[in-house]
């Protein structure tokens, strides 16, 4: 379960993941450019039907949560679940097709990661992004000054004793927010792509262990497959979900004058 990557250590990059996280963007822009396209006043046909319900989702989901100007925030929200979910989609796709697709290339021990979001370095680049947002909201809403008074005062108070409490607090805080995102993106999805790879890999060990013929392990390997993508539907769904929510409360947090 390697990547494949250009460089070592910390100048690496994971070619593999990029490739993989352009393509699904351009596909989901694509199919919104397109909606767009077919608008009219009528009654909408049921692909137009369709985009406008996931619109209207999202756009009540930031009208609860956020009480300023909605653009951006609907815009932000909208593009995150839409291109993560199609990220995660990619778990859906046969185990196997990652490396016969890098063994195109020539070298049959390339390795291609087909799951962006199973991608540590994928879902830290998201969360720094809502890092960013969040840091550049606080400072929109509050003024540069209030929002360096913030970091020394609150929550404990403005007495001098306690600035470096209030400072560390803050700190912690606001790393915390992205780590989290992150990482709960990126294990759910990683473990999700692990256990389809053993439950394909369960019927060919099985049948080495015992000397039976593979055959005999198929149907329990793809009853067992088939489980497993089921309950997926609801992981892919859910963490798409999770990663549009909390970047909505953390930017109107962000806003929010102590």
């Amino acid at each position: 379960m390697t990547h494949w990557k250009v460089g070592e250590g910390l100048s690496a990059v994971h070619v593999d993941t990029l490739v993989m996280s352009f393509s699904l963007a351009a596909i989901v822009a694509f199919v919104f450019l397109r909606a767009a396209r077919q608008a009219t006043p009528g009654v909408p046909g049921r692909f137009l039907a369709f985009i406008e319900l996931v619109y209207e989702f999202i756009a009540n989901l930031v009208g609860e949560m956020y009480h300023g100007d909605k653009r951006f925030l609907v815009a932000l929200s909208l593009t995150l679940f839409t291109w993560i979910l199609a990220m995660n989609c990619m778990d859906f796709l046969p185990v196997d097709l990652p490396s016969n697709i890098a063994a195109l290339t020539g070298n049959p021990h390339a390795a291609w990661r087909i799951l962006p979001t199973a991608d540590l370095n994928g879902t830290f680049a998201l969360a720094v992004v809502i890092l960013v947002l969040i840091i550049v909201f606080s400072i929109r809403a509050k003024g540069l000054g209030g929002y360096a008074h913030e970091w020394f005062t609150a929550p404990f108070g403005k007495n001098p004793v306690l600035w470096i409490p209030n400072f560390a607090l803050n700190l912690v805080e606001l790393l915390a927010k992205p780590i989290s995102l992150a990482m709960r993106l990126f294990g759910n999805m990683f473990a999700g792509e692990l256990l389809f790879m053993l439950i394909a890999l369960l019927g060919l060990a099985a049948a080495q262990a015992t000397g039976i013929a593979f055959g005999g392990f198929f149907v329990a390997q793809v009853a067992l497959a088939a489980a497993w993508a089921i309950f997926h539907i609801l992981i892919v769904g859910l963490q798409a979900y999770i990663f549009t929510v909390l970047p909505i409360v953390y930017l109107s947090m962000a806003e929010e004058h102590h």
